[in-house]
């Protein structure tokens, strides 16, 4: 065995990366239209459009927010201070999850000596499924005095200023541009009055506008000492409610923020039903929701919550629409509230069908049967054409032509992990017609493009028309997973659609290095001569190599849609130019995302879910990178309080774009499907950190493309003997499955189901 290794850890990523900055975590429930957003200051946003949601565009200005301000007085005197606080991310407010099947988020606030805390959820009446998808949905909110400081001279009371605004937040892409606020749409627009004036311990209070609905309330409490409204005045524009309490640990008072104005009634029977209930009804619902055969656990238990809160986001950003009925998924909470369907896919074949939730994924993937060829392909040269996979209108914002490839793979990678026949009997025929559709685009002549490959199309929210890679290369992905599932099933076309796949191949590996042999060559730090690899067959303009796009959906996709092997001459210098071209030399560490494109420590510097090379480490073996990769996106990608995925770091939150990708290498690393065709391999990247002395791992259920598998993995304490557990329950049984050992010092005996092995060159078939 190799000894003296040392290799990236999530500890140590977390020394390479910040903690991502200006997050804003969801909070809502499994599928319905609007959700509530926290921000990293414990803010309120309850907007029920979002920004640009054109389904909610009917409740437009009902929305709230609440900013929350420790402190013991009423009176608003650091009006610039606490500007600033509410504003900027000075890492003062913390935030995390309780340990609850319910999402129930805490944010601390330390003051004068006191910590103060928000613990908040969403809830519905009743705690069950949505029916309409509109219903009224609630947050709670406890607000606590969760520490003190008793050496110090401490006040005697101690509460929280309430600033209540209308909704006047956007999100960017940037890091220091995120969200923004808008002063000029902050004024709540309808006048609030408190019902009672004076706060009744017996009764509560609310805030109640003009028509008699009821904005928000504090609940009954006997530590609720006293309350203090004001309206707006010269220099203010939000309405200030003061809530007081005893400064002393565990006093709490209860407040509840319906996501509208809501009818006395409604709001008074939610009232009645109190936090503690709707938190045990919101336990019960999320424990059924999230309940799964497939557990994946390690002794890193920051990946085991990013898993767990992952998931629970991704049923967050579900709906039932109020007006179709259909279930769709989409992209985000604050920002991108419609749907990018390239993503999604991710979402559903990357994560969730990865981890076994595959009835949760089935229900979002019928939008896409239903709508399959209503719209028409984004490019000059296509027409309407019944097989073409899109994002159904009522939650487009962009069209790639890459949604036809990414949406035709999800939909087969699903009926490979679930082996469900049923899924797979009602789907065969829209998968054939999106096979068929690809076999007729790459026919259409007369186009600008390379022939036998794919017409130019908008690939990106750039929206060129180019012959783009990651079009090309998802489009292909998606046929060869079909290619997969239909002979799987011994459909009569498997064949056919096969030699599409290799003539698909071929046309585009003809003109990718057709197009290769003219692009500039650039010189790497030993002076070798190397091609600058292009991200598009033809039209591509000057900006798109510049963009940053040309490394998230540039060449190093390659690798990862199967055109092109990691140790091809082309890939090797993509990788390098990533890794050490001469732009580093104009690139600034870990700011604005519109940069020329880098890997930093191996992970995008725009859009870290994007970050294809780690397939290409994947591919090569290559444990270093693949594990620096890994741990980058934890810990790079992912907000560390929270868990909450980002766009890019710092810019667009409140989504799982990251995790998808996060999550399935971390599968790939322990039980691994994709490596080499019809064999699965075991433990071939496995952290290290993972294998240590007395650590333990559990893979259960696991879904393969072969059925589901069990694999447990403890070594003893002195470090010799790694015992393993190996259970699968094959549908199909692979040509072989090998088990790799762990290059961990000190290592020296297999046992496999109790049996002791003897490896050969570090690995044995099972």
């Amino acid at each position: 065995m190799t000894s003296g290794i040392t290799e990236p850890t999530f500890e140590a990523a977390c020394q390479w990366w910040p903690d991502t900055p200006n997050i804003w975590t969801p909070l809502g429930w499994k599928d319905h239209l609007f959700r509530f957003n926290v921000l990293w200051n414990g803010t309120i946003l309850a907007d029920p459009t979002g920004q640009r949601n054109h389904r909610a565009q009917r409740w437009r200005g009902q929305g709230v927010q609440i900013a929350l301000a420790p402190h013991h007085s009423e009176r608003f005197r650091e009006i610039g201070t606490m500007s600033a606080f509410l504003r900027h991310d000075d890492g003062m407010v913390r935030q995390g999850w309780h340990d609850t099947a319910a999402p129930l988020l805490w944010s601390e606030f330390s003051r004068d000596g006191v910590m103060l805390r928000s613990d908040t959820f969403a809830h519905i009446p009743g705690g069950g499924d949505v029916q309409t998808g509109i219903e009224p949905m609630f947050l709670w909110m406890r607000l606590s005095i969760s520490e003190t400081c008793d050496v110090l001279p401490l006040e005697d009371v101690y509460g929280f200023q309430l600033l209540i605004y209308a909704p006047h937040i956007s999100a960017s892409m940037q890091q220091r541009e995120n969200p923004r606020f808008n002063d000029k749409n902050s004024r709540y627009p309808r006048r609030l009055a408190p019902v009672p004036q004076r706060y009744s311990r017996a009764r509560g209070q609310r805030m109640i506008e003009r028509g008699e609905n009821v904005r928000l309330g504090v609940a009954p409490s006997k530590d609720c000492l006293r309350t203090a409204f004001s309206r707006p005045t010269r220099g203010w524009s939000f309405y200030l409610l003061y809530i007081e309490m005893p400064t002393r640990r565990g006093a709490h008072v209860d407040v509840l923020v319906p996501m509208l104005p809501t009818q006395r009634k409604v709001f008074n029977a939610e009232m009645k039903v109190g936090y503690d209930t709707a938190l045990r009804q919101a336990n019960r619902y999320w424990s059924r929701i999230t309940r799964n055969t497939c557990r994946f656990e390690v002794p890193e238990d920051a990946i085991n919550q990013a898993i767990r809160h992952s998931v629970r986001f991704s049923h967050v950003l579900t709906e039932k629409n109020p007006k179709t009925g259909q279930y769709c998924k989409i992209s985000g909470s604050l920002g991108y509230t419609n749907l990018w369907s390239t993503p999604a896919a991710m979402d559903m074949a990357m994560m969730m069908d990865t981890l076994g939730h595959h009835r949760m994924v089935e229900r979002y993937l019928d939008i896409f049967r239903r709508e399959q060829g209503t719209v028409v392909p984004p490019g000059d040269a296509y027409t309407l054409h019944p097989g073409y996979l899109s994002t159904p209108a009522e939650y487009k914002s962009y069209d790639w032509l890459s949604d036809n490839g990414a949406l035709l793979y999800t939909l087969c990678t699903h009926a490979l992990l679930s082996g469900d026949r049923k899924f797979i009997a009602r789907y065969t025929d829209a998968i054939v017609k999106s096979c068929q559709f690809l076999r007729d685009a790459r026919a259409i002549k007369g186009h600008r493009g390379a022939p036998g490959v794919l017409p130019p199309g908008e690939t990106t929210d750039r929206t060129t028309m180019i012959q783009a890679v990651w079009a090309v290369g998802w489009n292909y992905k998606g046929l060869c997973a079909a290619v997969r599932l239909l002979k799987r099933i011994g459909h009569e076309r498997a064949g056919e659609f096969e030699a599409e796949a290799a003539e698909f191949r071929a046309a585009f590996l003809a003109a990718f290095r057709r197009k290769s042999r003219g692009m500039p060559r650039w010189s790497d730090a030993r002076g070798r001569r190397r091609v600058f690899v292009p991200t598009s067959l033809t039209e591509d303009e000057k900006s798109e190599s510049r963009d940053p796009f040309y490394l998230d959906t540039g060449p190093l996709f390659l690798v990862f849609a199967g055109l092109l092997d990691a140790d091809d001459p082309l890939m090797r210098d993509a990788r390098d130019w990533f890794r050490h071209g001469p732009q580093w030399k104009l690139y600034r560490s870990d700011t604005n995302c519109f940069q020329v494109p880098v890997l930093e420590h191996e992970i995008s510097s725009c859009e870290p879910c994007y970050s294809w090379n780690i397939f290409h480490s994947h591919q090569l073996g290559d444990r270093h990178r693949f594990l620096e990769g890994m741990y980058s996106l934890f810990a790079g990608g992912m907000s560390r309080q929270t868990q909450v995925s980002v766009e890019t770091r710092g810019g667009i939150g409140g989504c799982v774009f990251t995790a998808p990708l996060a999550i399935n290498l971390a599968r790939l690393a322990v039980i691994d499907d994709q490596v080499h065709e019809n064999e699965l391999h075991l433990l071939r990247l496995i952290p290290l950190a993972w294998v240590g002395p007395g650590d333990t791992c559990r893979f259960d259920d696991v879904p393969t493309e072969f059925g589901p598998a069990t694999l447990r993995t403890r070594r003893s304490r002195n470090g010799k003997t790694l015992h393993i557990i190996w259970r699968p329950r094959f549908r199909h049984a692979p040509g072989k499955v090998v088990l790799h050992i762990p290059p961990a010092p000190g290592l020296g005996q297999i046992k496999v189901n109790s049996k002791t092995r003897r490896p050969r060159a570090g690995k044995m078939l099972l």
